[in-house]
């Protein structure tokens, strides 16, 4: 059983009344801040910049590198979001090799 409150209900209620669903409205979640056009493309510019050359030191930029020069939380460049799911692209981290 579960423990509905009458508010809830008539909220619920009254939510069906008006839109004729109970879904949320379009919109009404929280606004997306970091995954703009502007940072997209900024991440997208300083990421395919480096493409000509990968292997160069001067050229090459980290992640961390990339949200440091656009003024971005790096989870938001990085692997999860502008770089990974607005580009399509992938991360690598450079390593040394051991002898």
């Amino acid at each position: 059983m579960k423990n509905w409150t009458k508010a809830g209900i008539d909220t619920l209620l009254k939510k069906l009344e008006e839109t004729g669903s109970t879904d949320r409205k379009r919109g009404s979640g929280r606004p997306k801040m970091a995954c703009t056009e502007e940072n997209v493309s900024a991440v997208e510019e300083l990421v395919l910049s480096q493409e000509d050359q990968p292997q160069s030191h001067d050229s090459h930029h980290s992640t961390r590198q990339i949200a440091q020069e656009t003024d971005l939380a790096q989870a938001s460049v990085g692997l999860v979001r502008i770089v990974h799911r607005d580009l399509g692209l992938k991360c690598f981290k450079r390593r040394r090799v051991k002898n």
